[in-house]
């Protein structure tokens, strides 16, 4: 490859172009997806890099490892050209994470203050329904945790609107949906006898269990990466060689342990509504991971949970 390549830039939305947009744009073999971001968003007015959308122009596949080199890429290399969308206003994936995980925190712990307020019997809670908010707010608070010290992002940032979707999952489903009726006192988490206890004794050890492999799982991960990098390894280890996301095979496991203390349909909403989202992520994660690293990837009946 020539030291410089001149590409064509094209607005992919023509309907909705990007003002300014320069024609074309050199490349050298050292460029990468976010060298031409970053140019681009100060050749169009000082446009924000991130909100830049770079697609190839064959299979219109948006270009998302920001550290790539472009001139790695086939299909804009073979077609000498770039199209590019304002995909909107953007936001970390940090920031994003920290507000919707922090929605179901405040929402369970505030039902020690708001409880007289909501039910007419109000009632001191039970041990369960003490249990059931600690188990709810530390899965939360470590879900926190991963954000800002673990997890590693291969995008810097995700449209603004995914904040509305993605808190309405979490602040409504495990937000308001269980604490309404796990803290009233007419649930069954409110009751107490020994062989309660003794299920709630089950609940919290299925509960650690998941939330340590889960940890543990997360932080193979992470090693996966370099700090600030975008590279994509094999997992290995603990759980990955069972299933393909064994994250979430143990977070499942979690939320039952969870179920069983809560003893509320409620739980069981959201476990069915977070597994099926799960499974799609899992199910594109397989398909990701055999198609990029092809025999040297031993590829994986379940995605989730060994023999399904």
């Amino acid at each position: 490859m020539a030291s410089a390549v001149t590409l064509k830039v094209t607005n992919r939305s023509p309907k909705k172009p990007i003002k300014k947009l320069p024609a074309n744009i050199e490349i050298t073999e050292r460029t990468t997806v976010q060298d031409v971001k970053d140019k681009l968003g100060a050749q169009a007015g000082g446009m924000d890099p991130e909100r830049l959308g770079i697609f190839d122009p064959e299979k219109k596949k948006l270009l998302k490892d920001r550290r790539a080199l472009i001139s790695q890429h086939k299909e804009v290399m073979a077609g000498q050209e770039i199209l590019i969308k304002d995909l909107g206003p953007q936001m970390s994936w940090t920031t994003v994470f920290i507000i919707e995980y922090l929605g179901p925190i405040l929402i369970h712990l505030s039902f020690l203050v708001l409880a007289p307020y909501i039910y007419s019997n109000s009632k001191p809670l039970s041990k369960s329904q003490y249990l059931s908010m600690a188990m709810v707010v530390l899965h939360f608070i470590k879900r926190e945790y991963e954000t800002l010290f673990v997890h590693r992002f291969s995008l810097a940032t995700m449209p603004v609107f995914n904040i509305f979707k993605n808190s309405a999952h979490y602040w409504v489903l495990s937000g308001f949906n269980l604490a309404y009726w796990i803290y009233a006192p007419t649930s069954y988490t409110a009751k107490s006898s020994p062989t309660i206890d003794m299920i709630n004794l089950v609940g919290v050890f299925l509960y650690v269990f998941g939330e340590l492999s889960n940890l543990n799982t997360h932080v193979t991960l992470s090693k996966l990466r370099s700090p600030g990098g975008t590279e994509r390894g094999i997992p290995k280890g603990y759980g990955f060689n069972w299933v393909t996301c064994p994250n979430y095979l143990f977070e499942t496991i979690a939320w039952v342990g969870i179920a069983l203390v809560c003893k509320s349909f409620s739980v069981l909403i959201f476990i069915g509504a977070a597994y099926w989202q799960m499974n799609q992520w899992a199910i594109k994660k397989e398909r990701a991971l055999r198609a990029e690293f092809g025999d040297k990837y031993q590829k994986k009946r379940s995605v989730i949970i060994p023999g399904l």
